[in-house]
């Protein structure tokens, strides 16, 4: 590909984030337009902006490197995800939306009333955002070597600075409007490059650049535990996203926030047919950058592979920025999140607050990006969902669904799901991908069920803790609009 193409592509899609960033600015002037966009962002709006910072860089190039790879068996990524969403519509949407609060902490003390469990809730929220947009800075640098030859530094460091510049620039009301554009830009980067493909392949039968062999690397089938518990981490870790759970906050209503799940649901199932499509294509025409270790490359360097010459730098340079736009996207979604638990729970609460940490949620997993290697984006972010399925989701679904949930329980659960995970995550990475045992590489079937365990557990042996405002709290939680705690 041409570089300059591929610069040119980064540089409009930041500028475009940057102009839309700051219309946002010119209609944010409440603290409650920072946090939640003072909860008036209608169904499409909040899903087609969902569905920007849900498409991370896991699903724009991790996916389709993992069919690439693993055939069939990385189907479970594209599944799960979105089944993940369909759990939101049941269980989760309209009661939190109800709960009035602004973060997942918020929801966690006026649950159970407890300070205790908002300090432990917010550690959680931050370590699964920090750990979450790791994955999305090695993408931009893997993208920014790969189609310009620059380090990978430099395009790690251009997407903390473009996030950084929308999110202090308007917060929520301001990263709604970026968001939603994403979404149509990423599907719109997929879906082109692909149909030419496709012309390509039904005039001539052939790519313009073709693989001596046609078989990809013959890795070994995942066996039962490894497809149940990936499955089981992308379903419940879905429920417990910071940057996810959020949205619901800015929806008018509970009605809303079901229909805006709805919504999500469709755009994710169209969307994930490309990256599916990609790595099958890739299977049969590409299969030598399994073999040379570029298989998260695909979708890049696909277009150039099948097409060639300036129709595929052109084409291959809109798929740069769709890339570009599903790491700008899922970093400024968990920036704005992780922004307000800092600066609620640490700086007041107030916009100047909102900035400051803005700024820290940041800059703090670029330092962790600079000192770590890129791995395979779709199995990272998959332990990312695993931990969170693990600390965050059985608190979560409990305190929804369960009178019995006592603050003991809450802080018990969330630190056993987090050590277990964290602790299996950290052997893993020490033993290494070929040293480890696939209960520690995949690790959500155990540490979920485990973190559920100690939850109810304890929750029994304390039930004197239980609110004695349980019966309002949950009346509120699963009837038409109350909200519960106090807007600020």
């Amino acid at each position: 590909m041409n570089p300059a193409l591929g610069l040119a592509a980064f540089a409009a899609v930041s500028l475009a984030t940057v102009v839309i960033g700051f219309y946002g600015l010119r209609i944010s002037r409440t603290t409650g337009d920072f946090y939640v966009a003072s909860r008036t962002v209608r169904p499409w709006w909040n899903a087609s902006a969902i569905g920007g910072e849900y498409l991370s860089a896991a699903s724009f190039l991790g996916v389709a490197g993992l069919v690439l790879l693993s055939g069939t068996d990385a189907l479970w990524f594209p599944v799960g995800f979105t089944a993940g969403y369909l759990m939101l519509l049941l269980f989760v949407a309209a009661p939190l939306r109800r709960s009035g609060a602004y973060t997942i902490p918020d929801f966690t003390e006026a649950r159970l009333e407890s300070r205790a469990v908002r300090r432990v809730t917010s550690v959680v929220v931050v370590l699964v955002g920090w750990l979450y947009i790791v994955p999305q800075l090695h993408g931009a640098g893997l993208a920014i070597r790969t189609t310009t030859g620059l380090p990978a530094w430099v395009g790690q460091v251009a997407v903390v600075a473009v996030v950084c510049v929308t999110v202090v620039a308007g917060g929520m009301r301001s990263i709604t409007f970026v968001q939603a554009f994403q979404y149509w830009l990423k599907l719109t980067a997929l879906a082109v490059p692909l149909l030419f493909i496709f012309f390509v392949l039904a005039g001539t039968g052939a790519p313009a650049v073709a693989d001596a062999a046609v078989n990809p690397t013959g890795a070994a089938p995942a066996g039962p535990y490894q497809s149940i518990s990936l499955f089981v981490a992308l379903l419940f870790g879905t429920l417990g996203l910071p940057h996810v759970l959020v949205r619901f906050y800015t929806n008018p209503d509970g009605q809303s926030a079901r229909r805006t799940t709805l919504i999500v649901l469709g755009l994710l199932s169209v969307f994930y047919l490309f990256p599916t499509a990609y790595g099958l294509t890739g299977r049969m025409f590409a299969p030598g950058l399994a073999r040379s270790g570029h298989a998260d490359a695909l979708v890049l360097l696909l277009p150039g592979r099948m097409i060639g010459g300036t129709a595929g730098d052109l084409l291959s340079a809109l798929v740069v920025a769709g890339a570009f736009a599903a790491f700008l996207s899922t970093t400024s979604g968990l920036v704005v999140s992780l922004a307000g638990v800092i600066s609620q729970d640490v700086l007041g609460g107030s916009v100047r607050g909102f900035r400051l940490a803005a700024l820290v949620s940041a800059i703090v997993p670029l330092g962790f990006a600079f000192m770590t290697e890129s791995m395979a984006l779709a199995g990272t972010v998959g332990l990312v969902f695993a931990f969170t399925a693990s600390a965050i989701c059985p608190v979560l679904l409990l305190g929804i669904w369960w009178r019995g949930l006592t603050d003991a329980g809450a802080i018990a659960g969330m630190v056993t799901g987090g050590v277990l995970c964290g602790g299996a995550m950290v052997a893993g990475s020490l033993l290494g991908a070929a040293g480890t045992p696939s209960w520690l590489a995949q690790p959500a079937a155990w540490t979920v069920p485990a973190a559920f365990a100690v939850v109810i557990l304890v929750s029994r042996a304390t039930k004197s803790r239980v609110p004695r405002t349980i019966t309002r709290l949950m009346t509120r939680l699963h009837s038409p609009e109350r909200p519960l705690a106090t807007e600020r």
